[in-house]
């Protein structure tokens, strides 16, 4: 696990680079300017549908009945508005992972590439539509885990460990594609997300626990959180495009340095095999 702490202080560093600050910019304004228009024209009939549903179904009273018994309520009167903001919280995570690897990775790849392993060929075995094919095909399966373990978030600590779960096989998948498309072929790739399995979603993990926090926040101030709903999605979402962004840092470190020992092991053998 030494590479993936040498790979998480490099990261750090860059984190505080001046372009890596700006780069937080573009994808924060384009999310929430995307969210802004989304929330202006659909938030109050996604309430209408739910509030239907909540009565139809009589959800309101299991709901009610399971909140007096965790001691939460109050937040009776919030619940509707309450599950609709754990509804769209996975499409804000898609929302910010999507505009980080096709305007954030690129930016990183270069900078990381660029100023650390100059030394490494462009092999380009992905490309910016196999990212956003990933991502997407991903984040599916993400989102049908997620719902399976919405009623954790009543034990935060439950909803920490399994967000943080979810976020370490998502980012792991996602994040080691684009790090590696540019200067892996499809082949060195595939090989370094196999044998580095393990410290790749390590680092996805301890991602997915600071990823975790937004929500976890929601759930603790759940009343306060539905009255200042826009601004604490402003503030969320650039919570994600940071995090994202330093992970994305994290990963190309750590991709691109175990990229640079595969080939230098690979030209090791080449050499004995030729001296034989």
């Amino acid at each position: 696990m030494r590479a993936v702490a040498n790979a998480y202080g490099r990261a750090l560093l860059s984190q505080l680079h001046g372009k890596m600050l700006v780069l937080s910019i573009l994808p924060f304004v384009l999310s929430v300017a995307l969210w802004a228009l989304l929330l202006w024209l659909g938030l109050q009939p996604l309430l209408d549908w739910l509030h239907m549903h909540f009565v139809d179904y009589e959800i309101f009273r299991s709901t009610s009945s399971w909140l007096e018994w965790l001691g939460l309520g109050v937040l009776k009167t919030v619940v509707v508005p309450f599950f609709a903001m754990l509804l769209l919280l996975p499409l804000m995570i898609l929302t910010a992972l999507v505009f980080i690897g096709v305007i954030a990775m690129p930016v990183i790849v270069r900078h990381v590439g660029g100023r650390h392993f100059a030394q490494l060929e462009l092999k380009r075995g992905g490309s910016i539509l196999g990212g956003l094919g990933k991502a997407l095909s991903s984040f599916g399966i993400f989102v049908v885990l997620w719902f399976f373990t919405l009623p954790l978030y009543a034990f935060p600590p439950l909803a920490v460990l399994s967000s943080s779960l979810l976020w370490g096989w998502l980012t792991s998948r996602v994040m080691s594609y684009d790090a590696l498309a540019d200067y892996a072929s499809e082949e060195e790739r595939r090989t370094i997300q196999h044998e580095r399995r393990r410290e790749l979603w390590t680092i996805g993990v301890i991602s997915g626990a600071a990823g975790s926090l937004p929500a976890v926040l929601w759930v603790g101030g759940a009343a306060i959180a539905v009255v200042f709903f826009p601004f604490l999605l402003a503030a969320s979402i650039w919570l994600y495009v940071l995090i994202f962004i330093f992970t994305g840092l994290w990963f190309e470190y750590f991709c691109l340095q175990a990229l640079a020992e595969l080939r230098g092991r690979e030209a090791t053998i080449t050499i004995e095999q030729d001296t034989e």
